[in-house]
């Protein structure tokens, strides 16, 4: 199997996995067109008070966690199903304190030609969605919810190379940053063209 970086090989060639090109799957893609992914979006937090956090809920690939995380993207659901824009929830982490969940609230754009309505104005409306909602009984998987501030995504975020860690082939990762252009984020490495301080690499 002469592919690399995961490719596979198909009898007549290599078939690549995302973000990776050449005729051997040697190469990074020059661009990683992350804006779709990412989208806006408000982070938010809630306290989970029936549930004890453990360490097993550390390890973002254990059953614990993801039967967790599982239960509270359902939770969330039901809570934001009235919002319009509403396109479901990412955890990004839990900590102790019961269980305090750290979420992105996913945005879809604004049709149309409707304006965009700010960040930290969708925030203070999903918190007040959040508190207005009953409270499920006890017996309910997750009773208990509290809900803590909102804010929209940061921009020290949205430049942080750790961003394209996440997107990019593992092999590559390292060498990827963020690019912002008039229409979204891009992932770049110093060998794509038209960008302000690219090489020419030729063919490496």
């Amino acid at each position: 199997d002469p592919c690399q970086n995961g490719g596979r090989w198909m009898g007549t060639g290599c078939l690549c996995p995302p973000n990776v090109v050449g005729e051997r799957c040697q190469f990074g893609a020059p661009t990683i067109n992350i804006t779709a992914e990412l989208g806006p979006s408000v982070m938010m937090m809630a306290r989970v008070t029936n549930r004890n956090f453990s360490n097993a809920m550390r390890d973002t690939s254990s059953t614990t966690y993801r039967s967790f995380v599982d239960e509270f993207s359902r939770t969330m659901d039901r809570v934001y199903h009235d919002v319009s824009d509403y396109g479901g929830i990412r955890v990004v982490n839990l900590t102790r304190g019961s269980v305090v969940v750290s979420y992105r609230v996913l945005l879809h754009p604004p049709a149309g030609d409707k304006p965009p309505t700010s960040l930290d104005t969708r925030a203070r409306e999903l918190l007040e969605v959040a508190n207005t909602t009953p409270q499920p009984r006890d017996c309910s998987p997750l009773a208990g919810v509290g809900w803590g501030g909102g804010q929209g995504s940061p921009d020290w975020w949205l430049s942080s190379p750790e961003l394209c860690r996440r997107h990019a082939p593992a092999n590559f990762s390292r060498y990827y940053y963020p690019y912002r252009t008039p229409s979204g984020l891009l992932c770049v490495t110093n060998c794509t063209l038209n960008v302000p301080g690219s090489i020419d690499c030729h063919r490496g």
